[in-house]
């Protein structure tokens, strides 16, 4: 008698296997399908706010020469400009409790002189004329077109740091909505040419109709997407800062040889505190002091020579010196990133004591800074413009048609998020991919944990909740 258990046929286990496959690939769909969804429907209306300030931000140099064209450009090109600290001196007389920080050297003639200043503590953008020294025109430095946008777009304008880590968190469910969507776009059984890279218009109105409409614009924008979204997040409160710890941690920011001074400066002053324009690389140079014992100090204009001696290309942006051993800084984070340069410079002596321009950069730092040029729209000119807007356009088509989706196919008095999947395998293992990612993105990481909890914690423990989310 044989104690061996009997063994099925080998047609048996063959069927088995067969249809064991369709439900672990149904059930992962599931799985993948609802954190796309709860992702979706969380943080699709911070995407439409990122979507649409990108795209008019995107625009904001001809908004602007369009919007600012009286203070911008001058009446009348005369024979020859007055100095800069002239213009500055004229500006104090003429408005009493001004403190100019910053002078803007365009290098066009029919310009006029940008200066950034703080009138009575209000910070303030003026405009003077090269040529005769009055001023075009002002504004409150954080009303400007340029500000509001930036702030919608960086803090949701409401500002702060919740609201700017809040941005983080969407660009980088944002990341993840790509990816899991890509995944759900992928034809399960054959593939076919419509509703998948062409949408079907067959039936307007139908949830086949606004899916076709999410998922084919998806698929062929979802690599524009995700260099849109990786090359904003070196701004970031969170990751930015650890995308800066990296690049500095393996010299692949800027290498120690791109600092001209000879030891690292005691002071914890990084560039970013006291200047403005600075490329993205170089925020965090630490900033050395100017030589103890001068007196006489340099004229705004010298520095200007300094800066045509270093080939500095404009426009480019002197900040003065802060304090008796405060530097002169000459920066530029230029539209063309070769030209990208960040000079601190001796107050009394004009010696050039940092010097870091984009060849300095190591491989992570240029390729960032190529990153924000392309984010902002100034890497290839107009062209790089419309890239972005129809990205930013493609995004809020892909909010407008999950929303109608999700109408579709919404039960009444439900949330009408997809089932779990019924393998807790499967359930398991997306999420650890998820953990991963979360590991990634610290933002997400802790923005996972906090969705368990409540769903362990009140979701499952309350009727009506638990009736809301259920399928």
């Amino acid at each position: 008698m044989s104690l061996n258990p009997p063994t099925a046929p080998a047609s048996q286990t063959a069927v088995e296997n067969k249809t064991s496959k369709p439900r672990l690939l149904s059930a992962l769909y599931q799985s993948v399908w609802r954190w796309h969804f709860y992702a979706g429907i969380i943080f699709a209306p911070f995407l439409i706010i990122l979507a649409f300030s990108g795209s008019v931000y995107l625009f904001k140099p001809q908004i602007e020469a369009y919007l600012y064209k009286d203070m911008l450009t001058v009446r009348e090109v005369g024979a020859a400009q007055m100095s800069i600290d002239e213009i500055i001196a004229k500006t104090k007389r003429a408005y009493p409790g001004t403190a100019v920080s910053s002078v803007e050297v365009s290098g066009d003639s029919a310009a006029t002189i940008k200066l950034s200043a703080s009138r009575n503590d209000v910070p303030t953008t003026m405009y003077a004329d090269p040529y005769t020294g009055h001023i075009a025109g002002m504004m409150n430095s954080d009303k400007t077109f340029t500000a509001f946008f930036k702030k919608m777009h960086s803090q949701l304008v409401i500002g702060g740091t919740w609201a700017n880590r809040l941005v983080e968190l969407a660009a980088c469910w944002a990341i993840i909505l790509v990816v899991t969507g890509l995944y759900l776009w992928w034809p399960r059984n054959r593939f076919q040419i419509w509703g998948t890279i062409l949408p079907r218009f067959s039936k307007p109105g139908s949830r086949q109709f606004w899916r076709d409409l999410h998922a084919v614009p998806a698929f062929w924008l979802s690599l524009f997407i995700v260099i849109l979204i990786a090359s904003g997040l070196p701004w970031s409160g969170i990751l930015g800062g650890q995308i800066d710890r990296i690049a500095n941690s393996t010299n692949t920011n800027y290498p120690p040889y791109a600092l001209s001074f000879l030891d690292k400066p005691e002071s914890v002053t990084l560039t970013k505190d006291i200047a403005e324009d600075v490329p993205w690389a170089s925020e965090n140079l630490p900033v050395p002091e100017s030589s103890a014992g001068g007196y006489l100090k340099l004229k705004v204009e010298d520095l200007k020579t300094i800066a045509d001696k270093q080939e500095v290309a404009p426009p480019y942006t002197i900040s003065l010196p802060r304090g008796n051993t405060g530097v002169y800084t000459i920066a530029t984070s230029h539209s063309r990133p070769g030209d990208n340069a960040t000079l601190h410079v001796d107050q009394y002596s004009g010696a050039v004591l940092t010097d870091v321009r984009f060849d300095d950069y190591g491989i992570m730092a240029k390729v960032i800074t190529m990153g924000i040029a392309l984010h902002e729209g100034r890497l290839f000119g107009l062209a790089n413009q419309i890239l972005g807007l129809i990205t930013a356009l493609g995004v809020l088509l892909l909010a407008l048609s999950s929303y109608f989706m999700w109408r579709k196919r919404k039960p009444s008095g439900k949330l009408g998020a997809p089932p779990r999947a019924k393998d807790k395998r499967i359930t398991i293992g997306v999420l650890v991919i998820m953990l991963i990612f979360g590991a990634l993105m610290p933002l997400v990481g802790l923005s996972i944990i906090v969705v368990i909890l409540l769903d362990w914690l009140i979701i499952r423990h309350i009727k009506s909740l638990r009736a809301w989310f259920s399928a």
